[in-house]
């Protein structure tokens, strides 16, 4: 730390407030390394400061980084909390407790936004008026379970923006009985909120309040010679007994509940939440939190559920936690503001929301165990695939970088290269580097490709190491390189690495057969299909593919797009943005007719008739 910048700390120190707020600790970089609430933030700010023999590794280790402090200020410790939450997940501080990879939970999302809104799959929850469910830890047991919706519940897929009174030709899905088709004006935006609020109540485990509204609809339905209507509501209600019965019973009142257990493994620890709605268990979840050797049982779990909470719609009216939390009172009183009617957390020390507890955290023991199992069995095949891949390759010992590279192009069109790193057997994405291939053009040449690529990579990787440029991004020379495809392709790559005086070891892997070239021989080597070293090459290889296709796909949807809209005469970026937008793909915006064009906010008459006229001709 600096002397001036020690010096200006100290005097902040000085004058921090004897209130209550949330102080944020920044690092000489200006990154956010901590966030914190405090009721009396110069008491607790300076207590980091003060030499203490009870202070943690941890907290030693933050204090060393500390170069500035802001603060704010606030009415109550409850603000504090709510500010901290909103802090916490705006910048994700290296030092805060945190869910792990939390930003890839994904969410069911609702676009009750919408006249006719949309049942999505998403990662990301944002402020657009929309109602989200989850987070959820099981991606596949989401998307079963929007298939499942959307087979009882039908709901449009589509990404259309459709307004009431609009007339568009149904599509497929109405015809199968998978949407009403509102765009064609087939339902009203009435009857079809009402299914939307039956996918609501499903979701928040209310089945059985649905049972009684379906069984009077299909009454109606059928007093009203509308057969085929009834028949339809008749299988929904028969599928949502079913899920009924299964359910079970775990507490004997009415209630609602989240049931919180909570275990940990050293760094490492596990809040299993179970959902009972009406007394019946409905759901479960495990959540993965990265913690500090120091940190508490209870700043854990503290810290789960004011990240938990903060991105959930439905909050019951009591949670239960396996250990006892000292600020359970303060988050009863965020959680009462959030739900706007009482919210009890506590944790029982006797009877049957004991026991309930009780079974919690013994599962949440179960998931770290296995969770440790599979990760111990990963290690081990990761080490034993490295040292068979160094017997195999005749190396002096198991690589510890290898770098894997491929070419995407579309007959000779945006030709892209991928590289993409695995260290000690796992891969590293904050390393992967793609290209952009300058040389080739007329048509696709792999062996042109891979040659550019590999030079640009590894001239830039010693220009680096040696000081001439700046940057770090290719210094890190690989033990093993890994190239895509035959014998061909290896043989000019390892031509370009002769070129550069590099003693790096190159092999590569061929689709077909999962055969193995190494240089000076012209057998490939053949593993077998369980060899770990032969799943480690696969793995590489695979994610080379995905990174180069991927990159390729966005550099061709680009160009889709531009050397369309571009031609028009009249559409700059902010009224092609704008379309895109509405339409959602160029496709869409060739069907779209006049008038619909002239939905587009800065299109008019003339310029709708204009467009429509011009790209109906390109």
């Amino acid at each position: 730390m600096m002397e001036g910048s020690s010096m200006d700390l100290q005097e902040k120190l000085k004058h921090l407030p004897i209130k209550p707020g949330v102080y944020l600790m920044k690092s000489q970089d200006g990154d956010i390394i901590y966030v914190g609430k405090a009721v009396n933030l110069r008491s607790r700010v300076r207590s980091y400061f003060q030499q203490s023999r009870h202070h943690s590794p941890k907290t030693l280790a933050l204090v060393e980084k500390i170069a500035d402090i802001e603060w704010i200020i606030t009415d109550s410790e409850l603000e504090a909390l709510i500010l901290e939450n909103n802090l916490i997940k705006q910048h994700t501080p290296w030092y805060n407790i945190r869910l792990k990879d939390d930003k890839t939970y994904p969410y069911i999302k609702i676009t009750v936004n919408e006249d006719f809104p949309r049942l999505l799959l998403v990662r990301k929850r944002l402020p657009d008026g929309a109602r989200y469910y989850g987070p959820y830890t099981n991606t596949t047991n989401v998307r079963s379970t929007l298939k499942f919706l959307r087979k009882i519940f039908p709901l449009r897929t589509c990404n259309k923006e459709i307004k009431t009174g609009q007339k568009d030709r149904p599509c497929l899905n109405y015809h199968i009985g998978r949407c009403p088709a509102p765009c064609a004006g087939l339902i009203d935006v009435a009857s079809y909120r009402a299914i939307v609020d039956e996918v609501c109540l499903f979701l928040e485990g209310r089945h059985e309040r649905l049972i009684p509204d379906l069984k009077a609809k299909m009454q109606q339905a059928s007093a009203a010679l509308e057969f085929e209507q009834a028949a339809k509501l008749r299988d929904r209600i028969r599928t949502l007994e079913q899920i009924v019965e299964k359910q079970k019973i775990v507490a004997a009142a009415d209630v609602d509940q989240d049931v919180l257990g909570f275990a940990r493994t050293g760094s490492t620890a596990c809040v299993q939440v179970f959902f009972v709605r009406g007394g019946k268990l409905i759901g479960r979840e495990h959540f993965i939190l990265e913690c500090s050797y120091e940190d508490s049982s209870e700043e854990i779990m503290t810290a789960f559920m004011q990240q938990y909470y903060h991105e959930q719609v439905i909050i019951p009216k009591e949670i239960l936690t396996s250990i006892a939390l000292p600020e359970a009172e303060l988050l009863s009183q965020w959680l009462t503001e959030v739900r706007g009617s009482k919210v009890h957390v506590h944790n029982p020390k006797r009877g049957d929301k004991k026991a309930l507890v009780d079974m919690v955290e013994e599962n949440a023991v179960q998931v770290l165990e296995v969770l440790r199992s599979q990760e111990e069995r990963k290690d081990q095949e990761i080490s034993h695939g490295l040292w068979e891949l160094s017997q195999v390759l005749q190396l002096t010992e198991p690589p510890r970088r290898i770098e894997a590279f491929d070419i995407s192009n579309t007959q000779g069109n945006q030709i892209v290269a991928s590289m993409v790193v695995m260290i000690d057997g796992k891969l590293a994405p904050d390393q992967y580097r793609r290209f952009k291939i300058r040389s080739v053009e007329g048509g696709p040449n792999d062996y042109l490709s891979m040659q550019e690529v590999i030079r640009r990579r590894f001239t830039r990787g010693l220009q680096e190491a040696a000081g001439e440029i700046e940057g770090d991004k290719f210094k890190d020379l690989p033990d093993l390189v890994l190239i895509d495809g035959g014998k061909g392709q290896l043989n000019v790559a390892i031509a370009v690495r002769n070129e550069l005086s590099l003693e790096i070891p190159f092999i590569s892997l061929a689709e077909r057969f999962e055969e193995i070239y190494v240089e000076g021989q012209s057998a490939p080597i053949i593993l077998p299909r369980e060899s770990p070293g032969l799943h480690l090459v696969q793995r590489l290889r695979d994610e080379a593919h995905r990174f180069a296709i991927t990159y390729h796909r966005h550099l061709r949807g680009k160009a889709s797009q531009r050397s369309v809209l571009d031609q028009i005469p009249g559409v700059g970026p902010k009224r092609k943005k704008a379309l895109l937008k509405h339409f959602g793909s160029v496709k869409r915006i060739k069907e779209a007719t006049i008038d619909e064009l002239c939905q587009v906010e800065g299109i008019d008459q003339k310029l709708a008739a204009h467009i429509h006229e011009y790209i109906q001709h390109i």
